[in-house]
């Protein structure tokens, strides 16, 4: 039996009741924050050093010494299951001359991590347990030395990080909220699996990408939408949850059952947008998760993600699910690429004279609060 999510208790998010869109109104906004390196500085400092980001799935790191890395805005960050099951994350920096200590950028069953310059050892935390002629150096520079630590958890079947460190690190499932942990914990992730990822090299801001599903005015042009599906679009409802947002957009075809009792989790596709950077996109047979990573103020990797719930081939009703899943994905990534296309196209124009702002609608309320939202980090007031 293939896990079917269902709203339940949970709060109604999608119905006639429900206000649709925030009092929030039109509004424009400058275009520096796609193109200023000066802010981009500023939000690797402010943002992406405070906030948690998705680094991988915990099934890439099962037993103890498995590992995996993040890289990602000037960052290298290796993540290592512990023998007591935990998580420990450090900066891939040896602190002896300043090379990646680990070379692969994951792996099984390490007991020792050995920088390949000059042979300085660390454990799986980081701490540094081996110095080649030790005696050549002094014991005060080299007391409880060890690569700068991450902090490091699990939510939903997710590896995150937070580059402040164990100590001072805020509560990753208090970032992520009681309102998304539990409309999106009904999908269960950590008992799905990873089908696939697809991978691309963007031009552009990552913050653009993030825009990019943070509305969806553009499905009539862009994906060529069928009428029935831009209308039933116009019943979105957006949401505002602290740092973070939600929407929901009922499917044309369960329509019939628009009422006050509406079953978000089985009838819409739910999006949920963990700040600053993670991107849930939640449909009942399987979950895409954008991850578009900063590679500089605009120059993006842009991982897609693609979550399938697990059974038996040979179960027929296993199979039915599977194949209606792989016809949905497939064409899912065909958007995914139109969406591609349009970055191109942001790429022509992010230098003209001719860009100065954007005009946005009050249904594209959550891009002008996600850049103010930004905007406050950056000064230290949010």
């Amino acid at each position: 039996m293939v896990h079917v999510p269902t709203r339940g208790s949970l709060p109604a998010r999608l119905g006639p009741q429900i206000d649709n869109v925030p009092d929030y109104g039109p509004t424009t906004m400058s275009r520096n924050p796609y193109t200023d390196p000066v802010q981009y500085e500023l939000e690797r400092e402010h943002v992406l050093a405070k906030h948690w980001i998705l680094a991988g799935r915990s099934e890439q790191v099962v037993a103890p010494g498995d590992w995996i890395s993040f890289e990602g805005h000037g960052e290298t960050i290796v993540i290592s299951r512990q023998p007591d099951g935990s998580l420990a994350a450090f900066h891939n920096v040896c602190q002896h001359r300043g090379p990646a200590i680990v070379t692969d950028l994951s792996g099984c069953g390490a007991r020792r991590f050995t920088c390949p310059y000059h042979g300085w050892v660390y454990d799986t935390t980081g701490k540094l347990v081996g110095v080649p002629e030790r005696e050549d150096f002094s014991d005060e520079h080299l007391k409880d030395v060890r690569a700068k630590q991450v902090a490091a958890d699990e939510w939903g079947g997710w590896v995150w990080i937070n580059l402040l460190g164990p100590d001072d690190a805020p509560s990753l499932i208090e970032s992520i909220g009681p309102e998304i942990s539990s409309d999106l914990g009904a999908y269960k992730m950590e008992d799905m699996i990873l089908y696939e990822v697809v991978e691309w090299d963007v031009p552009v801001s990552y913050k653009a990408i993030v825009d990019g599903f943070n509305e969806i005015y553009h499905v009539a042009q862009l994906h060529h939408s069928p009428p029935e599906f831009v209308k039933a679009c116009r019943k979105a409802s957006f949401h505002f949850v602290g740092d973070n947002y939600m929407c929901f957009v009922p499917r044309p075809e369960n329509m019939d059952k628009w009422n006050e009792s509406y079953d978000h989790h089985k009838n819409a596709i739910c999006h949920y947008t963990v700040f600053p950077n993670t991107v849930f996109n939640c449909n009942p047979e399987h979950i895409q998760v954008f991850n578009p990573i900063p590679l500089g103020v605009d120059h993006t990797r842009f991982l897609c993600w693609q979550l399938i719930y697990p059974g038996d081939m040979n179960d027929p009703e296993y199979a039915a699910y599977f194949a209606k899943m792989q016809k949905h994905w497939d064409g899912l990534k065909v958007v995914v690429g139109e969406d591609i296309a349009i970055y191109d196209q942001l790429a022509r124009t992010k230098k003209s004279s001719g860009y100065t702002e954007h005009i946005l609608s009050e249904r594209e309320c959550k891009i002008h609060r996600y850049h103010e939202t930004m905007a406050l980090k950056i000064r230290g007031k949010g």
